[in-house]
């Protein structure tokens, strides 16, 4: 309750402060490409229900959904804003509105697709999916590169299945066996520490 509280709070604040923010960003991404605003996926969340991400659009628009699901490199498909809001990761900033509905938190294993969790194994599945998933997390600092990381591999797909994501898992094991406010806050200032770096 108290981490939820927590959430909704911080999620309900940062909504009103950034409004303005928001607005230009969203401004941004229309005047430089066709398409929505938003980036909807479906990802997987607490006890395997699925739901659709809020993001902003950093891609060009595909409809049909046929591109690859990670990013790989100096994605053709990212937009020259893309490319601003994915360093700064002001893209990941909409989140908070799934935050605020409870379908999200603000730290936490971040939700994969349905595809890569088809992948997970029985022996942690469980576990990570019985929090909410969250918008940052141990992993999002480590893999904060993550697609310049699978620019190197020979097949970006493999190396992500049998590589990065069981990395992934067991530091969302850590964080599920660890998981308090105070683990929360001190994530989120490294987050923020980590965007500051660059």
């Amino acid at each position: 309750m108290s981490k939820r509280l927590f959430d909704l709070l911080l999620a309900s604040l940062g909504l009103l402060l950034l409004s303005p923010a928001l607005l230009l960003v969203a401004l941004a991404i229309k005047l430089d490409s066709p398409g929505p605003v938003f980036f909807r996926q479906e990802r997987v969340g607490r006890f395997g229900q699925p739901f659709r991400i809020h993001k902003f659009r950093t891609m060009r628009h595909d409809p049909q959904g046929t591109g690859p699901q990670i990013t790989v490199g100096a994605d053709h498909r990212i937009t020259r804003i893309g490319h601003a809001l994915r360093g700064s990761k002001l893209d990941e900033l909409p989140q908070l509105i799934d935050v605020w509905l409870g379908r999200m938190s603000l730290v936490g294993p971040r939700p994969e697709v349905p595809r890569y969790v088809s992948h997970y194994p029985a022996s942690v599945r469980d576990k990570v999916l019985s929090v909410r998933p969250g918008i940052t997390d141990l992993a999002s600092i480590e893999y904060r590169d993550e697609s310049s990381v699978l620019a190197r591999a020979s097949d970006p797909e493999h190396a992500y299945i049998h590589e990065i994501l069981p990395h992934k898992l067991a530091l969302a094991v850590r964080y599920v066996d660890q998981a308090s406010v105070w683990t929360d806050i001190r994530l989120i200032a490294r987050t923020l520490a980590a965007i500051a770096r660059g």
